[in-house]
């Protein structure tokens, strides 16, 4: 299978050595996204809601350079440093996969450090229907 690798505008330029996209076959994986300004590089303040808002965010728009959409959306892995804090995390959360748009399983972890002082880091998995 081949491998593809996208950067999209929308999603700040990675500062370390990392393929922010990888599309192979059906799959297409985002690395952990942390709530990094595409514009300024400055990490998003306000706390674990905000971040996470920020990153749901992004990740909206730049769902069209990455070929995908929400319905496609297999698992979120949500990372953060205050768990303590997880009810604002899971309200950024739950004002994007809302009563009516069926939401992807996650798996949340509490961990003690992330990149650039984050508070909040999530990753991605969608697969693509295939088409005939």
């Amino acid at each position: 299978m081949q491998r593809q690798t996208i950067q999209s505008p929308a999603v700040a330029a990675p500062r370390f050595r990392y393929s922010p996209c990888v599309h192979i076959g059906d799959t297409v994986q985002l690395s952990g996204m942390i709530a990094l300004d595409p514009g300024t590089g400055v990490l998003m303040a306000g706390g674990p809601g905000a971040e996470a808002a920020f990153i749901l965010a992004i990740l909206q728009r730049a769902l069209p350079d990455y070929g995908v959409t929400l319905d496609q959306l297999l698992i979120a892995r949500i990372y953060t440093t205050r768990m303590d804090l997880f009810g604002e995390i899971n309200a950024a959360w739950e004002a994007v996969f809302t009563p009516d748009v069926t939401p992807p399983a996650r798996t949340s972890i509490g961990v003690s450090a992330l990149p650039l002082g984050a508070s909040v880091e999530i990753e991605f998995t969608f697969v693509q229907e295939r088409r005939p």
